[in-house]
């Protein structure tokens, strides 16, 4: 299990995975962010949720859910200090189905209009 803690003080944001500093991914996806951010819906924030998604599970499940992840979790932590284990984590995106289709496609599927 993983564990990861964000603190914000006045020398600045640090975020860990067990004790070591977490790497943003920019390799990966750049959302053009000052460094990581946590509490609002923001470039930092999605940074922040991409990394440790990636970090837990591989880019390509970062590039599927880092947006709810987001949303639904980071941008709703109001603390200077937090700690969250990758069972946390993965209990946040519990429900969540991922439809690797478009709309319109699926709209239609509905419709009975295609198989």
């Amino acid at each position: 299990m993983k564990i990861y803690k964000g603190t914000r003080d006045v020398n600045g944001v640090r975020v860990t995975v067990n004790g070591e500093p977490l790497d943003p991914r920019t390799d990966l996806r750049d959302f053009h962010a000052d460094g990581f951010e946590w509490g609002y819906d923001g470039s930092g924030p999605r940074q922040l949720a991409f990394a440790m998604l990636a970090d837990m599970d591989g880019s390509e499940s970062a590039f599927q859910r880092y947006r709810d992840f987001t949303t639904d979790v980071i941008a709703e932590m109001d603390d200077d200090v937090w700690s969250m284990t990758s069972e946390d984590i993965g209990e946040s995106q519990e429900g969540i189905v991922y439809v690797d289709m478009t709309l319109d496609t699926l709209l239609k599927k509905v419709r009975g209009e295609i198989d």
